[in-house]
């Protein structure tokens, strides 16, 4: 009887260089699939967001809330239409929290793509506890002074019922839950901004970051919701007054990106 024939240890080695040969090819179409899985799943929290708006606006007689310096934050006045489910607030690429043992001002960490802010303090209506991934364009509220934060009442958006509703970003990707982007904004040096701000001037900072393979995601004030590429950001209407042909030059992280002009 013939005796079964083993494997050789160059058999052994070659067997072992085309597995991992194999695994080479396999693994970047493998991470390009879970990009690609977790931008499906935070588009869907932004369906989910863009239903959570509608519903406020319904209730409110077809108007944004009104924002005081001193009071009407979404997080607060929105938080019995949103707390029941923490998962849908947070975008799954971004599982790290800015401040995990809280903090009353998170803006003061910075913040990048891959970082929730939160925990934040108790305000009105919010619990301590509170934490997103996401963040609302201010434009898009109701001014309720002259001028907010520098910002004229005349330029704010006040309601979803507009002409040009769908190039107008409501609610977004954000390392803030908040921001005032103007055409005069400076482009982030780099992919996430650490320290704090001032004030609320180069507030596109809080929502340009690669979270989404050159790209964030968005619910527009039609409540319809896409990528929206990191170049492209400055061609949306932000607010009335947004300049959106002004030209930017793209730093040494954006220069390849796509959705130039």
């Amino acid at each position: 009887m013939q005796k079964p024939r083993a494997f050789t240890l160059i058999e052994l080695l070659v067997v072992i260089a085309i597995i991992a040969l194999l695994m080479s090819i396999l693994m970047p179409a493998l991470s390009r699939v879970r990009k690609q899985a977790r931008g499906v799943v935070c588009q869907s929290n932004l369906k989910q967001w863009g239903q959570i708006w509608a519903m406020y606006c319904d209730d409110n007689n077809g108007f944004m809330p009104t924002r005081k310096s001193d009071h009407g934050r979404w997080i607060d006045l929105l938080y019995r239409y949103y707390q029941k489910d923490p998962k849908f607030r947070v975008c799954p690429v971004a599982s790290k929290i800015a401040a995990p043992e809280g903090a009353t001002d998170t803006l003061t960490l910075g913040g990048d793509a891959v970082t929730s802010w939160g925990i934040v303090a108790p305000s009105g209506e919010r619990p301590v506890g509170t934490w997103g991934s996401y963040g609302i364009n201010g434009w898009t509220y109701v001014c309720g002074d002259e001028v907010l934060y520098g910002k004229p009442k005349a330029f704010f958006w006040k309601t979803p019922n507009i002409k040009g509703a769908a190039q107008v970003p409501l609610f977004l990707d954000g390392w803030f839950w908040c921001g005032w982007p103007d055409d005069t904004d400076s482009v982030p040096v780099v992919d996430g901004r650490e320290g704090r701000l001032s004030g609320d001037t180069d507030s596109m900072n809080r929502f340009c970051m690669n979270r989404h393979s050159q790209a964030i995601n968005a619910v527009f004030l039609d409540y319809s919701v896409r990528k929206v590429w990191l170049k492209e950001m400055w061609r949306l209407k932000w607010s009335k007054r947004f300049d959106t042909d002004v030209v930017k030059e793209w730093p040494d992280w954006m220069a390849g990106f796509k959705g130039d002009y």
